[in-house]
Formats: structure tokens, C-alpha cells, sequence
């Protein structure tokens, strides 16, 4: 395995509906993506694993990610979904790993974004959950905006045992330039030693004449919070298709972290070891 991809997706409308992808703004990805459409892209930019991740707050489709991800020679990992509230949750993700392809199941995700309220990763019934995950031994990928992060930190401090992974850096305002709130609720949840996150999700956060230098000043902030040995390189396939190439993306962020001064060992941190380490990949 060369560099490892964490964050991509994929989807077969055939077998079940995106309804977020009906927006006329969605047309470009609005139809299917499969797991050899992603090796076939990822291949270019040198990448020879990957970490598949939930779309749907379904579990029905995180068991089919398994079971593909158990067929394929470049899946090394899932991030699925399972109901955080349910009293249950312990007995499913013993169900999960147990389903074949199950033992490829590194972390669980909710769509937080999605969520109305901004303090949903506090409640007591999410926080338990979230206990459950720890106590599976799994990773829980956060995915949250901006407003969300106060919520995210103080959910990250109540549980040092679980492992949390940043998705997309919270999604920070690229396209208006501006930095804060963001950049200093980046660097207060980073300084708790649980977190780990990705360079994924940018550049459709970017306005769409983006270039490495709009996005500088939010890696800079990431590289500075959390060091190499604390981000990892996701693509956001197939979603980053809205505003750029997979490997587009590889070549870019190679550029911002050229730019950073970091020496080859800490650019392979980002494009693979953080991931290896945090959802336990082999090869």
C-alpha cells in the first residue's frame, strides 16, 4: 500500500435513493460511482488503499460497504453508520462486526451537519452512544460545521477513550475568506490529544476559481493545530468532483505541504500513517 485515501464514497442509485443529490447543484454526481471507478482515479494520484465511508444513516447500507469493501483489493477500512441513540447499539456493532466484511469496520459516523441542533452531540442519549463506540473499539468520524464545533469539543473532552476524527476540518467559510470563529475552535479542539483530521472536503467549501492559495491561511491553521502526525489526506470522492479532480486534490494539497516546509516523513504522515494508525490498516 502507497498512500492511503481516508475518505471517499460511493453509491448505486439502483439499489437505493440520494435524495440529497436531486438539487440541481448535485447534477454532476447525480448518478453512480462505484468502488473501481475510485481505484481507477486514485491510482493516478499514487494512493493504494482507501477508507470507505458511510453516506446514508442507514445500516442496511454500511453492511453492503462491508461486505464490497471485503471483495475489493483496495478497501482497507469502513467508517459505517449506526443510530448513536439506541439503547441496543452495543448488540449492533457486535452485529456489524460479526456480518461479513465485518472485521474491515474501523468507525462510525452520524451526519452531525444535518442535525438542527447545534448542541446534538451533548445529549446524554449521543453521549452513550458514543460510549458504545469506544467500548467496540472503533473510531468515530465527526462531521460537523462550524457552529457545531463548541458542542464537539466539550463531547471530545467528556470522553478521552474514544478516538475522533475531524471530517473536512468542519468544513471551514473558504469561500468568503474569512477565518474566524473557525481557526480558534480548530486549535481548541485540537489540543485535545483524541483528535485526529482530515484534509478532505475543501475545496468544495472553496469559491469556484479556487486555487492553493485560497486555501493556505485553513491548512495552515490545520498543519499548525494539529501537526503531520495528526491529519491525514482524504479525497471526498466522488463529492469533490463538484470542484476538482481526485487527483487534482493529491496534487494540490503535495503543493500546500510543500509550501509548509515539511520534510518527505511528515508529508507521508498525512498520506498514510496518520490513517494506518488511527483505523488500524495493514499492508
Amino acid at each position: 500500500m502507497t498512500r492511503i485515501d481516508a475518505h471517499h464514497h460511493m453509491w448505486d442509485l439502483s439499489r437505493r435513493s440520494q435524495s440529497w443529490l436531486e438539487s440541481p447543484a448535485m447534477a454532476p454526481i447525480h448518478r453512480d460511482f462505484t468502488l473501481s471507478d475510485h481505484a481507477a482515479e486514485a491510482a493516478k494520484a499514487e494512493i493504494g488503499g482507501s477508507v470507505l465511508v458511510q453516506v446514508l444513516a442507514d445500516a442496511e447500507e454500511t453492511r453492503e460497504f462491508l461486505a464490497l469493501a471485503a471483495r475489493s483489493e483496495t478497501v482497507a477500512a469502513v467508517v459505517g453508520w449506526a443510530d448513536l441513540t439506541r439503547p441496543g447499539l452495543g448488540d449492533e456493532l457486535a452485529a456489524l462486526a460479526g456480518s461479513p466484511g465485518g472485521d474491515l469496520l474501523r468507525g462510525i459516523r452520524h451526519l452531525v451537519q444535518g442535525e438542527a441542533d447545534p448542541r446534538w452531540l451533548a445529549r446524554d442519549d449521543v453521549r452513550g452512544g458514543l460510549r458504545r463506540v469506544a467500548a467496540a473499539g472503533l473510531a468515530y468520524d465527526l462531521l460537523v460545521l462550524p457552529h457545531q464545533l463548541p458542542a464537539a469539543i466539550e463531547t471530545v473532552r467528556a470522553l478521552p477513550e474514544l478516538s475522533f476524527v475531524l471530517d473536512h476540518l468542519a468544513k471551514p467559510p473558504i469561500a468568503s475568506g474569512d477565518l474566524e470563529p473557525w481557526a480558534g475552535l480548530i486549535r481548541e479542539l485540537a489540543a485535545e490529544p483524541n483528535v485526529t483530521a482530515k484534509l478532505s472536503g475543501l475545496i468544495t467549501e472553496a469559491a469556484s476559481d479556487w486555487d492553493a492559495d485560497a486555501l493556505w491561511p485553513y491548512v495552515d491553521v490545520a498543519l499548525d493545530a494539529f501537526g503531520p502526525g495528526r491529519l491525514m489526506f482524504g479525497s471526498d470522492w466522488p463529492v469533490c468532483l463538484l470542484a476538482g479532480s481526485l487527483p487534482l486534490w493529491a496534487e494540490t494539497v503535495t503543493e500546500l505541504l510543500t509550501r509548509a516546509g515539511l520534510p518527505a516523513a511528515e508529508r507521508e504522515a498525512v498520506f498514510r500513517g496518520t490513517a494506518a494508525r488511527v483505523y488500524r490498516l495493514s499492508g
